[in-house]
């Protein structure tokens, strides 16, 4: 993990020298380690340089919108800010909203169309887009559930919606597969990783966003020096 945030750091300087943005998206099931994972990937990134995003209901003028408009007036020019992390996302509407029903079907359905376009737009403006998808079993949700609920210190984290949603998982299944199915594209794949190991999701986020922007950097001569 230290070698893999070293060349985070490192990165991250080159995102900015050569102005090029980057989006990272975290969806996942609830106590899937989002928040931990997010922070060992900007653990040793300049704080000027990124920005975390935590979504949550909407509020205020966002619900007078369409849903990505809250969405979009949160992304910012690459010369702002190189990084951009979404903590939960626009995926949204094809998960809480659909299987709440705070939405109707004809909504949700619609959604992924719109949001592939959506992401189409992101890509072409010539920022990387990367999506995580953190996955834990069943099992092990329940384990930190109860972690959560027997911790003074976290219990805070742990809310009478967490329980609804677990109630709930067998919808939420069929939600993602259809979202990991029909939102996965070239440009703009889904990342799944396997979260019942904590580390071993951290280091798997932070190892391919790495070698993303590597990647993305072999292809083309960058600025490396200010």
């Amino acid at each position: 993990m230290r070698d893999l945030q070293t060349r985070m750091e490192a990165l991250a300087h080159t995102l900015y020298l050569n102005s090029r943005g980057m989006v990272v998206v975290f969806e996942g099931w609830d106590a899937a380690g989002k928040g931990g994972a997010i922070k060992r990937l900007i653990k040793t990134v300049d704080s000027r340089g990124y920005v975390v995003n935590p979504i949550a209901a909407p509020e205020g003028d966002d619900r007078e919108h369409h849903y990505l408009w809250r969405f979009w007036r949160r992304l910012v020019p690459p010369a702002e800010k190189q990084i951009q992390i979404f903590d939960r996302s626009w995926y949204g509407r094809v998960l809480v909203e659909r299987v709440e029903g705070f939405c109707p079907p004809e909504a949700w359905q619609r959604a992924y169309g719109e949001i592939n376009e959506f992401e189409r737009e992101i890509t072409d403006a010539g920022i990387l887009l990367l999506k995580f998808w953190l996955h834990i079993s069943s099992d092990e949700q329940m384990r930190r559930f109860e972690a959560r609920r027997d911790d003074p210190a976290r219990s805070w984290k742990l809310t009478d919606e967490d329980w609804r949603n677990r109630d709930k998982r067998p919808q939420y299944e069929a939600a993602v597969e259809d979202m990991l199915q029909k939102t996965s594209v070239p440009s703009a794949p889904w990342i799944v990783v396997p979260a019942n190991d904590k580390r071993f999701a951290r280091v798997t986020v932070l190892c391919s966003v790495v070698e993303r922007i590597e990647k993305e950097f072999g292809r083309q001569k960058a600025k490396t020096k200010a």
